[in-house]
């Protein structure tokens, strides 16, 4: 088989058998340019135009080693007046200066065992309390881990199953570099003679127990050494097996040799770039196009850009506090130069976590149980690292204060990205998947995948098209409803983890106890909030035991009895299907029974996620995917308008966004009954899914915006109409929204309580002067409109400018389902 078959093959998807790698070892140097086009290709399959690094500080936490590595400065003995091993303290002192600098990773770097060697070290770990290097070591990662949030990465040279169950319960990942499976390097006069660690079988013995604990893992080779291209395959192929057999090695590194004054190998010759392109496009074309494959940038930092092209998708570890301690002649590129690179190269940098994120997004099977909670809220839905520190309703402004019509370059779209500069690679991608979502077409759920990954310029790009779209079918005008929030009960027998709002630590929650309100505090609300102007309510509650169809009747009656003339937007899906059920009726006959008694709309809410596969993990117990729909299509065959929301940045990833808005598109596409699409982002603060360590901090502020952008996009021409939440969002936070897509900002509420408990700071109403003064300062016209988009009369709009202040409400007690404390239960 010829060169060109081989790369051809590898291109298709195939898997390179022993015998064709090992064939690409013989090609001359006129092969090099097709080897690194066809590596080029195969990562932009697994990785397309993202380029990951993970911003870390390295702790040596000791320089000791029992080997004697030809190539090595890292390690020495014992030295008279130099500690052998770092103090808590200084541990400590590098990993919060780390933190502090917005890193993510604690690399922990070693020698192998040096207590096998030196009385030195035996007798230091005996004073800090320990037998091995390996013990003191979990203590330290340990110590980072709970002090500072640093997830810690640990190469601490061979080990057993036991040492790497052990140190799985302190570490994010952990790795060894095979460095090279050749025994002949091993030899006398060979790098590794005299160093019983690089014994290649021990190396892939600790791979191998890795695997077997299920330990997202670190390996890779070290060219330049004295090895053959043909011993570089057979190393890679041997990482090959075992990841075939475990899946867990997470990133394969590919790092040149550098000749360093005072070891023995000071002369050896290192590997010029081509050698080292040719290494990194064969390793691409043996693993194929998902693996990680990293190249230190410190060590070419001249060929950056061809390195890329190679086929990496991965720098490693970069830090702006602490220098690479092992090549320290090499310091690290200043990360907007390595941005700059990397744009030239047509990719996007993006900073990562210590462990990758397809590992990131599974784990239960990939991280110990203390490590799922601090990998989950230093991610985003993608598995890379959170760019920023925003987090929905917590009172925190959006990462930019300006608000900036979304161009390349724009505060906005630095904010996003980390780098302003057009991206090339999978640009004609989201060019034709933009022009599609232009004219109305249907876009995949690939499509939409590849819009919610939009950073950097993309992001821009995104933005841009779809405030273009919001302009040309809302002008700019930006909407909102003079509205009453009305949750007539916190008691609820559901168990949804994601809601705080009919559960959680009763002392410190904003809902305060159970309540159930009775019909007359109802009435009087409506009242209320008619004279201020509302020309809407809303209604929604917890799921009470004791609630029957009948109790919605009732609800829907007594209002229009006291304010006929107020619209009565009123009932979850959730409490339709839960209603018709308790009265045997069907969905249409329930429905239209309230019709009748005076509901006018629903709201879209219980929707979360519309994929029952993360249904089963925040709402077990609650109305299917499938459910939810029908009741909306049941409400629109009745001629009940209603809302459709999303609730995001929990546990699910894209691909479930992207599968939500094509089922309410779908829905929409059928029965036109959709008015507006409401994005809300996860509140973490005080729901039991977060506090349990189950769940992200909500959806990053790249992520945020792109929700309401892409649903602009992927919705069109079917729902025209995207709010932001000001609650969920804050001010500024919903006025960088309205520039990228959004045209209404919801309703007024005069009271909020559901977000509230979830733990958000924003204030329970925005009057229409306020709306108004957000709306203009951002150069757009507000309206006050009804719940179903007409102008509001002149009168309504007249009195909710005159509001009194509210009457503080009042909340009927639920007693017979309040806590009693521990000691009045015991009595």
């Amino acid at each position: 088989m010829t060169s060109d078959q081989i790369l051809a093959r590898a291109v298709a998807g195939h898997r390179l058998a022993a015998d064709e790698a090992l064939a690409l070892a013989d090609g001359g140097p006129a092969e090099l340019r097709p080897l690194m086009e066809a590596a080029a290709a195969l990562r932009d399959i697994g990785h397309g135009d993202l380029v990951s690094y993970s911003p870390k500080v390295f702790i040596p936490l000791t320089q000791l080693c029992r080997d004697v590595c030809h190539y090595c400065t890292f390690a020495h003995p014992p030295r008279p007046g130099e500690p052998i091993y770092l103090s808590a303290e200084e541990v400590l002192a590098i990993a919060r200066a780390g933190a502090e600098a917005g890193c993510h990773e604690a690399l922990f770097t070693l020698g192998d065992k040096p207590e096998l060697r030196y009385a030195a070290a035996r007798e230091a770990l005996a004073r800090l309390g320990h037998e091995t290097t390996l013990s003191y070591l979990a203590e330290m990662a340990g110590l980072v881990l709970r002090e500072t949030g640093l997830l810690p990465h640990l190469n601490p040279g061979v080990m057993t199953r036991a040492d790497l169950d052990a140190l799985r319960q302190v570490s994010a990942s952990q790795g060894i570099m095979l460095e090279s499976a050749s025994e002949r390097l091993r030899r006398r006069g060979g790098p590794h003679f005299g160093s019983p660690d690089k014994e290649p079988a021990l190396r892939l013995a600790t791979i191998r127990a890795a695997g077997e604990a299920a330990v997202p893992f670190t390996s890779g080779i070290l060219i330049g050494i004295g090895e053959t291209r043909r011993e570089r395959v057979g190393s890679l192929l041997a990482l090959r097996d075992l990841n075939d057999r475990y899946g867990h090695i997470q990133e394969i590194i590919i790092q040149n040799f550098r000749a360093k004054p005072g070891t023995r190998m000071a002369h050896a010759p290192e590997p010029d770039l081509d050698d080292h392109l040719w290494t990194i496009a064969v390793a691409r074309l043996i693993f194929g196009s998902d693996m990680n494959l990293q190249a230190p940038p410190n060590l070419n930092p001249d060929g950056l850009g061809e390195m890329v092209m190679a086929g990496i998708n991965d720098w490693g570890g970069v830090s702006p506090v602490t220098r690479d301690h092992v090549n320290p002649e090499a310091p690290w590129p200043a990360l907007d130069r390595l941005a700059r690179q990397t744009a030239a190269a047509g990719k996007q940098l993006v900073p990562r976590l210590a462990v990758y994120p397809s590992y990131a997004r599974a784990p239960e099977r990939w991280l110990d149980p203390a490590l799922r909670a601090p990998v989950l809220r230093a991610m985003d839905a993608a598995g890379f690292a959170r760019p920023d520190f925003w987090v929905a309703g917590s009172g925190s402004e959006p990462p930019a204060l300006t608000h900036p019509t979304l161009r390349a370059g724009s505060p906005l779209s630095r904010i996003a990205g980390e780098d302003p500069e057009r991206s090339e690679g999978g640009e004609g991608l989201l060019t034709t998947t933009l022009d599609r979502a232009m004219i109305g077409e249907a876009l995949t759920e690939a499509e939409i995948v590849r819009l919610f990954q939009a950073r950097g310029d993309a992001f821009a790009q995104v933005c841009e098209a779809a405030d273009r779209l919001r302009r040309r079918v809302n002008g700019d005008t930006v909407s909102y409803v003079v509205t009453r929030n009305i949750n007539y009960t916190n008691v609820c027998y559901f168990r949804c983890q994601f809601c705080a709002f009919s559960k959680g630590k009763l002392s410190e929650n904003l809902r305060g106890r159970p309540y159930d309100l009775d019909l007359p505090e109802i009435r009087r609300r409506v009242e209320e909030a008619w004279e201020r102007g509302a020309t809407e309510v809303c209604l929604q509650g917890g799921i009470h035991p004791e609630y029957t169809g009948a109790t919605y009747l009732s609800v829907c009656r007594a209002i229009k009895e006291a304010v006929p003339g107020i619209h009565v937007h009123a009932f979850s899906p959730l409490e339709i299907w839960q209603g018709a059920k308790t009265l045997g009726r069907t969905l249409p006959d329930f429905l239209g029974e309230l019709k009748e008694a005076g509901l006018s709309s629903l709201p879209g809410t219980a929707a979360e996620i519309l994929d029952d596969e993360i249904r089963a993990v925040i709402c077990p117990d609650k109305i299917k995917t499938a459910q939810w729909l029908e009741v909306m299509e049941a409400a629109h065959g009745v001629g009940l308008r209603s809302t459709v929301t999303i609730m995001y940045g929990h546990v699910e990833r894209y691909e479930h966004w992207a599968r939500h808005l094509l089922r309410i598109r779908a829905l929409q596409a059928r029965t036109g009954g959709f008015t507006e699409f409401v994005p809300l982002p996860f509140v973490p603060m005080e729901t039991p899914i977060y506090l349990k360590g189950r769940a992200r901090r909500g959806p990053t502020w790249r992520e945020a915006v792109l929700m309401h952008a892409v649903a602009r996009l992927a919705l069109h021409p079917v729902i025209t109409n995207i709010q932001t939440s000001w609650v969920k969002m804050g001010s500024g936070g919903a006025a960088f929204c309205l520039n990228a897509g959004a045209n209404d900002m919801g309703g007024t509420l005069m009271n909020e309580s559901i977000t509230r408990a979830a733990g958000a700071v924003h204030g329970q109403e925005m009057p229409p002067a306020a709306m108004g003064a957000l709306i203009r300062e951002i150069g757009r016209t507000p309206r006050q409109r009804t719940t179903l988009y007409a102008d509001a009369p002149a009168t309504r709009n007249a009195a909710a400018f005159a509001a009194a202040p509210l009457t503080e409400p009042v909340n009927t007690p639920a007693r017979r389902y309040e806590r009693r404390p521990a000691s009045a239960a015991a009595d």
